[in-house]
């Protein structure tokens, strides 16, 4: 649009113009979505980081190479941190994550083509890690695919802030104008102009108002003719002024940051560092987001990695997930002295909860129970032997 054009829909009379600073689009600006988005996916892989795999072989638990693999080097380019914080990365962006194994090596698929099948294994095709792509075919017993829900719930995300980025970049344009200057012209500088003058009118004004109105400039000049004056008109001259401050746009980013929050399970609170109720929160994330996620990823391993009679045999991989949640030494006591007392935890058990190596000696692996407890089937029969006396 001409800006002489865009002039002459505010006219209101032959000498005076009303000019508004707002010479740019509105554009939603992704990356507050994006900022919510990432700081959730970091805050669950950095809770997954925490979990320990554990394999067992018939029910004994074991370290070998396969614990390795999962707890600290998937593959020669990797850790285990850096490999896990990856697939949820892929999990929340792309609603799933294609995992091969390559020898005792397992890597995280960037693209891939998958086919459904009913009666059949699915198959995966134009599989790409980073610039290399595999010319085979791979089927589900070659692979582990993760999948975390139906549908996609970033596709709902985007398609909210679709509508809500707008109304954010226009908060933001809106808070600019509200606190940038604005001006009324006046005079006979406007009036009864040649085509030549109009030309030259406006290669003047789009020169000069276009820095003068822009409102991401840091300063700018305008120049002044014979008989035109300009008129303040901006907001803050106003005593009655509806001002707009940045708060109003951080609430707006704080609407993306909980409709992310909500969808991704992770509590609000957490996101924020609030530290009122955090107790609550931590659990309902462990319940809600991150377990159901850990279950995910331990029924694929156990799938692929063990067949059925192996796993009905106890040979699995369970996740542990007890170092998530840090508690203070002084809170676990009692609750370590009871389960010692009961035969629930032994030396060694407890020295891994306290994230210490445990002493593998023969005594340190010994159960103990206190004598406060008896056999129920005894308390049951002197009961009985008490009621036939009387």
């Amino acid at each position: 649009m001409k800006i002489l054009d865009w002039f002459s829909s505010w006219f209101k009379d032959s000498s005076t113009i009303a000019l508004d600073a707002d010479f740019f689009e509105l554009a939603a600006k992704v990356h507050y979505k994006r900022l919510a988005i990432d700081t959730c996916t970091n805050i669950i892989a950095s809770a997954l980081s925490r979990c320990e795999f554990t394999t067992f072989n018939k029910g004994k638990e074991t370290k070998g190479s396969l614990h390795y693999t999962l707890n600290v080097a998937p593959n020669q380019n990797q850790n285990a941190t850096e490999f896990f914080h990856s697939v949820v990365t892929h999990l929340i962006n792309d609603n799933e994550c294609l995992v091969l194994q390559q020898g005792e090596e397992l890597i995280i698929a960037d693209s891939f083509a998958r086919t459904v099948y009913a009666v059949k294994p699915n198959s995966y095709k134009n599989v790409q890690v980073g610039d290399f792509k595999f010319d085979k075919t791979f089927y589900e017993e070659d692979v582990f695919y993760f999948k975390l829900n139906d549908h996609n719930i970033i596709k709902v995300i985007d398609s909210l802030y679709e509508d809500y980025g707008k109304l954010l970049a226009s908060g933001i344009n809106y808070y600019k104008r509200k606190n940038n200057k604005r001006y009324a012209m006046k005079g006979d500088y406007l009036r009864g102009l040649t085509e030549k003058e109009q030309e030259e009118t406006n290669a003047l004004l789009e020169a000069q108002l276009k820095d003068w109105f822009n409102p991401d400039k840091e300063g700018s000049a305008f120049h002044f003719s014979k008989d035109l004056t300009m008129e303040d008109m901006s907001d803050g001259q106003k005593s009655t002024g509806n001002f707009g401050t940045s708060r109003d746009i951080r609430d707006l980013v704080n609407d993306v940051t909980d409709f992310v929050a909500m969808s991704l399970h992770v509590p609000r609170g957490i996101i924020k560092g609030d530290v009122s109720d955090i107790e609550k929160q931590i659990d309902s994330f462990l319940m809600f987001c991150i377990l159901p996620l850990v279950k995910l990823i331990q029924t694929e391993l156990n799938r692929k990695f063990y067949d059925k009679e192996q796993f009905l045999e106890r040979s699995y991989i369970k996740v542990d997930t007890s170092q998530i949640k840090v508690v203070d030494i002084v809170q676990l006591a009692n609750a370590v002295d009871k389960l010692f007392a009961v035969g629930g935890l032994c030396i060694d058990d407890i020295l891994e909860l306290l994230g210490k190596e445990p002493l593998n000696t023969p005594w340190s692996k010994k159960r103990f129970v206190t004598k406060n407890y008896q056999d129920a089937e005894n308390l049951e029969g002197g009961e009985e032997n008490e009621n036939e006396a009387v």
